[in-house]
Order: structure tokens, then sequence, then C-alpha cells
């Protein structure tokens, strides 16, 4: 088979900002292109029946693998993209960090977490393991606690045939970024289908439950159709609190609609292009939002339904998700295997399922940990999430991220443990 660059869609992005003093920096262009895995396409016959991922690819014009040659693994200098302890020290869940939360300087990590966060995706990782305790050694993480299980019992076929090898690195590094103390599980389902699909939330429910409580993350979704309010009841584990991407374009995704479901969004973290010293986080253009098509509003949105009226809104948190700014993930399959700096609303899932486990409030369910998160909203509260604002997402650019909830970014980024 062909590599993961070489058989998907290229848009070029005109926004990038690595532009380094150091001189390895001073010999990146600036041009980049962002890839489309085919995960993450969704054909008009999938609606309703088979699910995508939430993952972009930043490939600069200048391969990390000419700087890999030289260098031990990310961060590189000049290279301004988060790592753990980077995000740790931006969403403020590490103590007594500098403002400029660098990535290539900061280097305290998140520590705890407790319970288990499962994480659900369709086919066969072969090197989960592997992968992942490579990131976690690369970035002075602890050894994971690490199981991978078959939904149906049975090994699905190798997911890099099928382009989710990616988003599986991505989902259970990030997890264990943020909660390195929780045992992180990840559900294989045996395809992308929404009857396997939800096959491995029901078993990461379980294992969950088991567990004494803790999250689902489901990086995946799909354009709504009229049957999807069927599969609500699949996300009502006792002690679950479940995650799902909020999507990479204008408009809404299932299962992010979900009443039973915290709908992940995405933003973009600003860098100065020179320093790599933290700006500003502000709503990412692509992100998914907006009012579901057959979804009601939640009891726990009752607060903003002079903007929502009878439809619940999406999304309710929001991570960093710009492929621009994105996040360093080890993958090893494959002939073009090794680091990638990855974005989508992919990242925000399991990085906020992350971050409320490290919280450790271990909630009944998602709708009371929705009830807490919007009674802690910015700007009646200040001190639980960041309110972001400046920039706009949706149809025609026609949303904009406005002081408090809005349709971009909903509540804000996290700020702290409080308030999830």
């Amino acid at each position: 088979m062909k590599s993961r660059i070489t058989i998907v869609a290229v848009a070029v992005v005109t926004l990038l900002l690595i532009v380094g003093n150091s001189a390895l920096a001073q010999n990146v262009s600036g041009k980049n292109s962002v890839v489309i895995p085919p995960s993450s396409v969704q054909h008009p016959e999938d609606l309703g029946l088979r699910a995508h991922t939430n993952i972009l690819i930043l490939k600069p014009e200048n391969d990390f693998k000419q700087v890999q040659s030289n260098t031990s693994g990310p961060p590189y200098s000049g290279y301004f993209y988060e790592t753990p302890a980077s995000l740790a020290c931006l969403y403020q869940i590490v103590p007594s960090q500098p403002a400029a939360c660098n990535p290539t300087t900061v280097t305290k990590n998140v520590t705890g977490g407790t319970n288990a966060i499962a994480i659900v995706d369709a086919y066969d990782d072969p090197n989960a393991l592997n992968d992942l305790t490579f990131f976690s050694t690369q970035f002075g993480l602890p050894h994971p606690n690490f199981q991978v299980v078959y939904a149906n019992g049975v090994q699905p076929p190798n997911a890099y045939t099928n382009g989710w090898d990616l988003e599986e690195s991505l989902d259970i590094e990030w997890a264990h970024a943020m909660a390195p103390g929780a045992k992180i599980y990840l559900v294989e389902a045996a395809s992308n289908s929404y009857t396997d699909l939800m096959q491995a939330v029901e078993v990461a429910t379980t294992l969950v439950e088991a567990a004494g409580g803790g999250e689902v993350s489901m990086s995946w979704g799909g354009g709504e159709w009229p049957g999807e309010t069927s599969y609500d009841s699949n996300f009502t584990g006792t002690g679950v609190v479940y995650f799902a991407s909020a999507g990479d374009w204008s408009g809404t995704i299932y299962p992010s609609v979900s009443p039973n479901v915290v709908a992940a969004g995405g933003t973009t973290v600003r860098r100065n292009p020179s320093t790599g010293n933290f700006i500003s986080e502000m709503a990412w253009v692509s992100t998914g939002g907006g009012l579901s098509q057959y979804e009601s509003i939640p009891g726990y949105q009752s607060g903003i339904s002079s903007i929502v009226g009878t439809a619940r809104g999406v999304p309710d948190i929001s991570a960093v998700a710009d492929p621009a700014t994105g996040v360093w993930v080890y993958d090893s399959n494959g002939p073009d295997g090794g680091w990638y700096t990855v974005g989508g609303t992919s990242v925000a899932s399991p990085v906020l399922a992350g971050i409320v486990n490290k919280a450790g409030h271990f909630y009944s369910n998602t709708f009371t940990e929705l009830t807490t998160v919007y009674a802690n909203m910015p700007p009646a509260v200040k001190t639980s999430f960041r309110d972001i604002q400046g920039a706009y997402c949706g149809p025609y650019m026609g949303y904009s991220a406005l002081a408090g909830w809005d349709f971009c970014s909903g509540v804000g980024s996290p700020r702290g443990l409080t308030g999830k």
C-alpha cells in the first residue's frame, strides 16, 4: 500500500509560523500543507452508517525526518508544536509555570490521574503499546498502564490499511499525557461502522465502570441523520463521562451533539514565531459547532437558551486542534512512520478527557459533568475556563467567538482543574 502522504487530499494553508531564531528554524520556509488522511474523509454513502476520524496532519515543506536525522526527537529547536508539558502549562494543570509555556523549554508534566480512560477507535493498531511507551519515554512521562481490548473478541483488520493508526496513537498518547496515572484502555472496534463502534462503546463503558469510573473518548463521528437519537442511550454508563470530537468543518456531527456527550471543539494556540512564547488562544476557524438538527436542548444548557433556542448547541469545551499549532504524536506504522504534527478536534477529545480525569471528580454521568461545566462558565466565573474570544467559525464564517458561550468554543478552554 502507498504511504498515507501519497494517497490523501492535500489542502495548502497559509497561516504558518515556523520561523525561529535557530539555524534549524531559519531553514524552514513556512510553506506547509495539511494532509487529510483517508479515515477523515466522509463519503455521502457513509451518512448514518460509518464514522470517520477528525484528524489532520501538518506537513512542512521541509519534512521533520530531515530534522530527526540530527536530533533525538521533539521538541526540536525552532519548532513550537505542543508537548505534554506545554499543554499542561497552557491549561494550568501544573502549578507555578511560566506564562510563555514554551514547548522547547517547559518540562514539567502532569502527575496523577486515576481509575480509567477508555479510547474507542476502529481497527487494530499492532504497535499501540510500543508507540505509547516510546512517546512517554521521549517526553518523560511515566510508563503507561495500558491495555488493548478487541470489542468483539477478535483482532480487527490492521488500522494502517484503513488509515486509523495515527488516530489511535494520538488518542492514547494524549489521554496518557494529561492523566498519566489513569489506566488507558484502547477498545478497538471491528470496523468504523456505527454498529461496530457502538459495540466498542458498550465494552469501553463496562471497563470504565469496573475501574470505579472515568472517561470514554471518541475522536470520530459523522454528519447528523434522523435516526441518530437511537444511539444516545449508549452513552449512559454509571460513573462514565463521554467525550467526542465536534468535527473539523463547519456544522455539527454525531455523537458530539448527543446530550449525553461532552462535545470537544477546537482552538488555535498563537505563539511568537521567533521565540515560541504563548500569545493567546483563539477559536479555530475550522472547528465544528452549531445547532443540532435532531437533538433537543438539554437541561444543563438552559442558561444559554437565548442563544440555542430549543436545540442542543455545541461545542461544550474546546482545546487545541488547529494543525498549524498542533501536537506531537508518535506512530511507527508503515513506511512513513515516526513523529507527526497533528491537529483536528481528534486532539481535543482525549486531551479534555485526560484533564477531567486528572481533576478527579468522577461524576455519576455526563449530564452531571456538563451541569458543573456550565455552572462555571465565563464571564460569570473566570477561574475554570479561558474565555475564548476572537476569530470566526461555522457556515460562511458566520459564528463569532464572543464573551461567554459561543458556537466556536463553547465555554472556552480549560483553566486549572476546578469546574470540571
